[in-house]
Order: structure tokens, then sequence, then C-alpha cells
């Protein structure tokens, strides 16, 4: 199956360590060949990169590692094809307006039971399960919330709701975000680290680097990095329970629903 990436910190912070690994899974240390993708948010602006090459070969991976990208949320998958051919279109994360902003969505499993249901609003372009989910996610809150967006305690619980529903056609871990919260949910495997003051130096697993993050950050910098397997061997990762579905924003988790 894919993996997934993803970043929720208090201030702009670039992601070039943890996606360098992360970048080796897609076809070096890991089989994942099939795409890959990135979501920057910058403000109401989204800045995404996406590739139908693995991520070890592709010419747009090695610029994204190279361009130290400052984002508060970043969300970056690589694809182990199983539903759609390997093509741009069912790349992720895939992007939508909903209230007037973007909402990027990157999704890891197989949801062989989904059925699919053209919506009012939101239609996949691709071919894959994930895009269907992610549209009839936005269809639920749209149908919900046609105006603006509800306040976090009002929305969540929908979420969950819908998120609850498509978890039963199979397997469902993924991240999502508007800019302003950051949420994950867990089937089967997902975690993540939370950076603080005072912070220490992290090793890499995929690749032979380490980077010393009190000589980076200042000490009120906080850092959520959200991921399917932990990316270094030198730190604790906290396992998100199957069936958790977690809400970040400025680098800590705010509330979660567990089953």
């Amino acid at each position: 199956m894919c993996q997934l990436l993803g970043m929720n910190c208090n201030v702009p912070t670039d992601i070039c360590f943890s996606f360098e690994g992360f970048a080796a899974r897609g076809g070096k240390t890991d089989e994942h060949r099939d795409g890959w993708g990135i979501a920057f948010f910058e403000g109401l602006g989204c800045r995404i990169f996406l590739d139908e090459k693995p991520a070890i070969a592709s010419p747009v991976a090695e610029l994204v590692q190279r361009y130290p990208i400052k984002s508060k949320h970043v969300i970056a998958h690589i694809r182990k094809a199983t539903h759609g051919g390997i093509a741009l279109e069912n790349c992720h994360p895939f992007q939508r307006e909903l209230w007037g902003r973007y909402w990027a969505f990157a999704h890891n499993g197989n949801l062989d039971n989904l059925v699919y249901e053209p919506g009012t609003y939101y239609r996949p372009v691709g071919q894959t399960d994930s895009e269907q989910a992610f549209c009839r996610i936005l269809e639920t809150l749209r149908q919900h919330f046609p105006l603006e967006k509800p306040p976090l305690d009002q929305l969540y619980p929908v979420l969950n709701s819908i998120t609850q529903v498509l978890a039963t056609a199979g397997i469902f871990n993924y991240l999502l975000s508007d800019g302003e919260h950051f949420f994950a949910h867990c089937t089967t495997k997902l975690c993540y680290i939370v950076r603080r003051s005072p912070f220490a130096a992290a090793h890499l697993i995929d690749e032979d680097v380490t980077v010393d993050f009190q000589e980076l950050t200042c000490p009120s910098d906080r850092v959520a990095i959200i991921a399917t397997t932990p990316l270094t061997d030198n730190e604790i990762w906290t396992m998100i329970s199957p069936g958790e579905l977690l809400v970040f924003q400025d680098g800590i988790p705010l509330m979660q629903y567990s089953e």
C-alpha cells in the first residue's frame, strides 16, 4: 500500500529532512514506485507538486528536497497503485475548494467495498478509491454546512461520522487539511511525533542523515510529524490507535475520537 507523511506546526517550517527519508521509500528502500505528491499550504494558497514517476527518480522530488518551502501544513504521499493506473490524475494529494478554502487529502489503504456515489458538487477526476472517498467527505461536509466552515466542535463530529462510514469499506488511513486544521485518521498504521524544546538531533531510518534541530529552531517552535511508519530511529514515535481521528493545530493534537 501507499505511505503518508504530514507536518503541522506553529510557525512555517520546511520539511526537507523528513521528506528526504520519505522520498527514499518511493523506490529505494521500499516499493512505492507508482507516483508521489506533496502539498504545502501557504496562507490561503496551496502549492502542490505531483509526479507519476517514482519519488526516488523524480526531478520534481529532487526540486522539493532542495527547495526549503516553509509551511504550517504539509501533506505528502508515495503511491503503490491498486485502484487506478499509474497516471498523474491518480497521484495524491488531491485538492478541492470548500467554503472558500483549499482542502488537500491523501489516503493509504484499499477501499475495496466502496460504492461510487456521484455527488452534486464533487466528483473524482481519476480512478482511485481515494479520490472518491475525498469527494464523499467534502460532499458530506458541504451538505451539513452549506455556507461557511463551522467551529471545530461542530465540524469534527460530522467528519468523524463520514470517516467511520467510509472505513467500513476497507483500510482508510488518511491525512486531510484546509490550512487551518490538520486531520489524521488511522485504520491500521499511522504514527506521529511532536518536536519541541529542548530540541535534539534526529537520524533518518532510510538515509544516513542526521539533523540537530537545536541549531535550526527557536525555543517556542513546535512541529508535529505524522507518518505511516517512523522516519527516525532515535526518537520515540506515538502510534495512533486504529479508529482514531486526530486533529492537530499549531503542532499539537487538539482532540481525538477513538472507537
